[in-house]
């Protein structure tokens, strides 16, 4: 950590039983000079990556749908999430881990990915970077039903949606997922498909 406005951080575990949660204490230097002590809570659950699998000739893409607790929890009628797939680097680099999430949770071995860009998703409260790809996908690519791995209770519906309505359910708020959001965009605005 390089930046001179920060001193003294200490930090305190929360949590350890899923992520990581604690309690960091610091003293942060203002623009004028003073020092002004400061507490935050971070969460870190690790780095991650996500993908969005489009067909350039049947215009489609291919997004996942699943029950999300925190999403339940605060609005979310039915806990269900239509997103991009994505998973957690675990100790993998991001171009592997990407990889084999798109084969557990989607059902297809994709050739080549292209990296678009990196982000702080939360960076208010979370740690996390995720690491943001597309990839063509043709239906010879598709070597399982997917669904993700039962050890980990997923239970994913795979849904190949043409491009056009996957756009305007961001609209409709059918789509309300950050990283999904912003991959359907890169889609747009790089003319992909």
């Amino acid at each position: 950590m390089q930046n001179k406005r920060v001193k003294n951080l200490k930090k305190e575990l929360l949590s350890d039983n899923w992520y990581r949660l604690e309690k960091v204490t610091f003293d942060y230097q203002l623009s004028n000079g003073k020092w002004e002590s400061q507490t935050r809570e971070a969460y870190d659950r690790g780095n991650g990556a996500t993908i969005l699998l489009y067909n350039i000739s049947k215009k489609t893409v291919i997004l996942t749908r699943q029950f999300r607790l925190p999403t339940y929890l605060n609005g979310n009628l039915t806990g269900m999430l239509i997103e991009a797939c994505a998973g957690l680097l675990d100790r993998d680099n991001p171009e592997d881990c990407i990889r084999k999430e798109t084969e557990e949770e989607t059902g297809y071995r994709i050739k080549s990915v292209q990296k678009v860009f990196k982000a702080y998703m939360s960076p208010g409260s979370v740690t996390e970077i995720l690491h943001f790809f597309v990839a063509e996908y043709t239906e010879e690519m598709k070597i399982s039903g997917g669904g993700g791995v039962k050890e980990e209770q997923e239970n994913i519906e795979v849904l190949e949606i043409p491009f056009s309505e996957a756009y305007a359910m961001i609209a409709t708020g059918e789509i309300c997922d950050g990283k999904t959001i912003m991959l359907l965009q890169y889609l747009k605005l790089n003319n992909l498909i």
